[in-house]
C-alpha cells in the first residue's frame, strides 16, 4: 500500500491547541465498522456503545516530563533531548541536533543537577546514554523536564495533568495516551455500574507510536520498539471475557497494539511484559480487540493505519472527511472515535 493513500486534507484551525475544560464534553463520532455509517455523538454518549460483560481495557502509563533542554559540556552549544525509554541502566534518547553529539560527548541540564554521557550513537537522531544525578531521577525530571507536547501544538499548557489520562499510574511516556483522555472518574463508575469491566494493560508511548512513515510503501515501515505490561489480573479478565462471547473494547491504538501482540505471540491473554514493535495495517487480522475508541489522527501516520485496518481504508477516509466538514477538533486535545 501506498503512504498517499492515507492522507487528507486538514484545516489548521481544527487542530485543537488547548484541552476543553471538561474531559468528557468531546463530540464523539460513532462508526460503524463493516457498513461505514456514521453518527454524531458527544463522549457521554460512550455508554451506550456498551453492553453487560464487555471489558473496557485503558493504558495506564503516565507521562513524565521528558523533554529536557542543556547545554553541550565542552562548547555550550544547546542541545534538546526527548527521553524514550530506560534500557537497563541505560536511557534512550532523541537528540536534536544529533550532529553536535559523539560517543562522550557530555550534556549538562539545569545547573549540572542531570548530567547525560552519550555511550551509543544510533540512526535518526536516537542514542542511548547515561544519567547521573543525585537522589530520584522521577524527582529530577519534574523540577528539570517539560512536558512533551507534540509540535503541532503551539500553545502552552497551563495544567500539567491535564495532558494526563485521570487513571495514569505507571510513570514512564513521551507522550501521553490520548485516546483516554476524555474518560472522567465519573464515565467509569457508570461504565461499572452498567457492568462493563475495567481492565488495564501498560504500554509506554516513545518512538514507535508517534515517530512519522517516511517510506512511500508502506509495508516496509518498520516500528520502533516499546515497553508493554499485562498483568495475570488483566488476562484474566480478558480470556473470561471471551469465554462468555463478550466483547473487547480497547481504548486507543497503544492499548491495541498491546493486545494484538499477546495474542500474537501466546494465543491466548496471558501475563507478560516485553517490547512490541508491532505495525498494523489495513490487511492485519484482528484476534484480541472488538471496538475502537481512538482520536483522530495525523495524516500518514502508523495510527491512521491501524484504524483503517480496524474497519476498511473507504470507510475510515470517509469519516475523517466527515469529521472535516463537521469541524471535529483533531489530534492530541481533539475529539474522539469509535468504531463499532
Amino acid at each position: 500500500m501506498e503512504l498517499n493513500q492515507f492522507d487528507f486534507n486538514l484545516p489548521e484551525s481544527l487542530i485543537a491547541q488547548t484541552p476543553l475544560e471538561d474531559r468528557e464534553a468531546s463530540r464523539l463520532l460513532a462508526m460503524d465498522r463493516v457498513t461505514g455509517e456514521i453518527q454524531d455523538r458527544t463522549f457521554t454518549d460512550i455508554i451506550d456503545y456498551f453492553e453487560p460483560g464487555d471489558t473496557l481495557v485503558l493504558n495506564d502509563t503516565r507521562v513524565i516530563p521528558a523533554r529536557l533542554i542543556g547545554t553541550k559540556k565542552e562548547t555550550g552549544a544547546n542541545i534538546e533531548m526527548l527521553l524514550l525509554a530506560p534500557k537497563k541502566d541505560l536511557y534512550e534518547v532523541l537528540i536534536k541536533p544529533a550532529k553536535r553529539v559523539q560517543i562522550g560527548t557530555e550534556i549538562t541540564f539545569g545547573n549540572g543537577e542531570l548530567i547525560a554521557t552519550v555511550v551509543e550513537k544510533h540512526t535518526e537522531g536516537i542514542h542511548r546514554v547515561k544519567f547521573k544525578y543525585e537522589g530520584v531521577l522521577e524527582a529530577v525530571l519534574d523540577e528539570l523536564g517539560e512536558m512533551p507536547l507534540p509540535p503541532y501544538i503551539k500553545e502552552v499548557l497551563s495544567e500539567k495533568e491535564r495532558y494526563q489520562t485521570v487513571f495514569n499510574k505507571h510513570a514512564g511516556s513521551a507522550a501521553a495516551p490520548t485516546a483516554g483522555l476524555h474518560f472522567t472518574h465519573e464515565i467509569l463508575s457508570m461504565l461499572e455500574d452498567k457492568g462493563v469491566n475495567i481492565a488495564y494493560i501498560t504500554l509506554h508511548v516513545g518512538l514507535g507510536t508517534f515517530r512519522p512513515v517516511a517510506v512511500e510503501d508502506i509495508t516496509t515501515h518498520k516500528m520502533h520498539s516499546e515497553y508493554y505490561h499485562i498483568s495475570q489480573q488483566t488476562a484474566d479478565v480478558l480470556n473470561e471475557t471471551r469465554r462468555n462471547n463478550k466483547r473487547i473494547i480497547s481504548v486507543g491504538t497503544t492499548c491495541t497494539r498491546t493486545l494484538e501482540s499477546v495474542i500474537r505471540d501466546y494465543d491466548s491473554f496471558t501475563e507478560s511484559s516485553g517490547d512490541t514493535d508491532i505495525f498494523i495495517y489495513p490487511g492485519f487480522e484482528f484476534k484480541a480487540v472488538d471496538a475502537l475508541i481512538t482520536n483522530f489522527h495525523l495524516p500518514k501516520s502508523s495510527l491512521i493505519m491501524l484504524v483503517s485496518a480496524f474497519s476498511n481504508l473507504e470507510n475510515v477516509m470517509n469519516a475523517y472527511e466527515h469529521a472535516v466538514n463537521e469541524q471535529y477538533r483533531f489530534f492530541s486535545f481533539g475529539d474522539a472515535m469509535i468504531i463499532h
